[in-house]
């Protein structure tokens, strides 16, 4: 296994275990791998309870590298039933492109990460692909709808908050479509993962500690470590593509 593909790996099963926790933690479903859950399903905290105990367990058998296929397809299945059964029907009755659609994305995007991780069949290393493209594209274009806010983000000694938005605006869609093709997909891939890494330390990280309390923020530092992973392991999976 190759070190990027080994860090990639890590990376997402870490965040599994992280998502695993916040579960048992607040007996909600506090992170956006599953949307909280309609009225007229019953016992919420316990369905919170049974997924946070299998992401601990699937995050484990990942980091360890036992049964990582069958773990990493569960998982992927699973943020797959998430966004089709729970997330669109939601998504069919909102606004277009708000913070719902983010989420959605995120659910999609896990999903992926969770077939990349997993390896096999072709199909299902496609599927990864195609959604983690297809989240990033979504975030680039929100960068642009929802400009204030994005500028808001960025953390208070990094100069040209307006720049940084647009900047990244551009990045996101850039590695979107740049790992639908062929010829640039292991570039376009490593460096949106290289990007989304350096949110975690430079934005995230110090967003969660800031807030310790907040389940919304330490999610973000993991849903961005998982999203990184997933870039990485789509430029370690197309490695014998040089950079042009």
């Amino acid at each position: 296994m190759g070190l990027i593909k080994s860090v990639a790996v890590s990376f997402f099963a870490v965040a599994m275990i992280a998502f695993g926790i916040q579960h048992l933690a607040y007996g909600e479903f506090v992170t956006r791998v599953v949307p909280k859950l309609p009225a007229w399903i019953p016992w919420h905290s316990f369905w919170a309870y049974v997924t946070g105990f299998a992401l601990i367990a699937a995050g484990i058998e990942i980091l360890f590298r036992k049964q990582t296929r069958v773990a990493a397809t569960l998982l992927g299945s699973l943020f797959l039933l998430s966004f089709l059964l729970l997330y669109l029907p939601l998504l069919l009755a909102s606004p277009p492109l708000g913070g719902l659609w983010t989420n959605a994305g995120k659910a999609l995007a896990l999903s992926g990460g969770a077939f990349l991780v997993a390896g096999s069949p072709k199909l299902m290393i496609a599927l990864g692909r195609i959604f983690l493209s297809a989240f990033l594209i979504l975030t680039g274009v929100q960068h642009f709808l929802f400009i204030p806010f994005v500028a808001s983000l960025v953390p208070r000694w990094i100069p040209g908050h307006l720049f940084w938005t647009y900047f990244a605006g551009v990045a996101l869609i850039a590695g979107g479509i740049g790992m639908l093709i062929p010829k640039t997909r292991r570039l376009a891939a490593f460096l949106s993962g290289t990007m989304i890494f350096l949110w975690v330390l430079l934005l995230h990280i110090p967003r969660a500690l800031a807030a310790p309390h907040d389940s919304n923020e330490t999610t973000a530092v993991f849903e961005a470590l998982a999203i990184s992973g997933t870039a990485f392991l789509v430029a370690a999976r197309n490695a014998s593509v040089r950079f042009p």
